[in-house]
């Protein structure tokens, strides 16, 4: 069984439909009733304390794969502190719970930038929380490492900025190749793309941690599901 943690979110979203297509069996955890329906292969859990540790050893029970999308931006948690208690310290218990669990695979959405060394916060915590997955020593770790996201943030409070980066980035993505690829935006359905199709994929899976960035996020999200 695969468990679901940031459901709710734009790579979540997207991520869980491709589940429900595949017919995966999964279980999908909300703070909030998702306005979803319960199917055949996905059950919807609504917990509004699923991040403590004790839902989350409940949580696990029976599942093999854990796909974690969590994740939020300092100016939506309102300071770095309330920022790093997500990105970090949720992630983080929930890569120890699914050690504990006996989980042989782990998926993190992180982002291009992570490193537990950078001088830049938001790359900083990003980059803690990669190590904290990788310390976990599951049999498989896959890090996805995506750019700007492209998809419908019309249930998301989005800034300025961003609304104008996701209106003009994909125009001038087409010249961000080489080194320059690990910046291109990509779309939120390609990244959940590269994550089900890898973890599904014993193959890919073989090298331990796998980190995708650039065009191997790209190649990831466009190679036929096995």
């Amino acid at each position: 069984m695969i468990l679901l943690l940031g459901g709710s979110g734009l790579i979540g979203r997207e991520t869980l439909s491709q589940l429900r297509e595949q017919k995966q069996l999964t279980r999908a955890v909300f703070r909030r009733s998702p306005r979803l329906e319960n199917s055949d292969n996905i059950e919807l859990v609504e917990d509004a304390h699923w991040s403590s540790e004790a839902s989350l050893a409940r949580l696990m029970g029976g599942v093999d794969t854990v796909l974690c999308a969590i994740g939020t931006t300092i100016a939506q948690a309102g300071s770095e502190a309330a920022f790093r208690a997500v990105d970090f310290e949720i992630v983080s218990r929930a890569a120890r719970e699914a050690r504990r669990a006996k989980v042989a695979r782990f998926a993190l959405v992180s982002a291009v930038g992570a490193n537990a060394n950078s001088k830049i916060f938001y790359n900083r915590v990003k980059g803690e929380a990669e190590a904290a997955v990788i310390e976990q020593g599951f049999p498989h770790t896959l890090i996805l490492r995506p750019s700007l996201l492209l998809g419908d943030r019309s249930d998301q409070a989005t800034r300025p900025g961003e609304r104008i980066a996701q209106s003009f980035a994909p125009a001038f993505s087409w010249l961000m190749r080489g080194d320059l690829a690990r910046y291109r935006p990509i779309p939120a359905r390609d990244v959940a793309r590269a994550m089900v199709n890898t973890v599904l994929t014993t193959e890919r899976m073989k090298i331990s941690p796998l980190i995708l960035e650039g065009q191997d996020l790209f190649d990831a999200a466009a190679a036929p599901r096995s």
